[in-house]
């Protein structure tokens, strides 16, 4: 479960676990749609990484790159969202098609891309 207990300023600590996720609204740290946007570089450097550790070659060096391409009238909802990865020399044609392939099928990718069935409720507690 991810917690938020509002107080005064601008921060939003979002608690989950051991960890604590925090946003701002006033610029000073990323908003909860860039931390989307950052959860898919992220989502694509963990598969990424699978891909090499199941290839056997060491993924140091690729570069990943998340640009969202927002609607025409609505800077907040993007129309399509461009992956784009960059390899070093040392990996070959081969490895980079299966780790594009890999990074293709982001698991956070898939929740959006499938969320439509997804059912959302907002509701007081108890």
């Amino acid at each position: 479960m991810f917690t938020v207990e509002l107080q005064p300023g601008a921060r939003i600590d979002v608690a989950y676990r051991k960890h604590t996720i925090s946003y701002a609204v006033d610029g000073s740290l990323p908003n909860p749609l860039e931390a989307f946007y950052g959860a898919l570089a992220g989502c694509a450097g963990v598969f990424a990484k699978k891909a090499c550790h199941r290839l056997g070659i060491s993924d140091a060096g690729i570069a990943i790159d998340v640009k969202p391409v927002v609607r025409p009238g609505n800077p907040l909802l993007p129309e399509k969202l461009v992956t784009s990865v960059r390899f070093p020399a040392t990996i070959e044609a081969a490895a980079r098609g299966e780790i594009l392939d890999e990074i293709a099928s982001c698991a956070v990718k898939e929740v959006v891309k499938h969320g439509a069935d997804i059912q959302f409720s907002v509701v007081e507690f108890d």
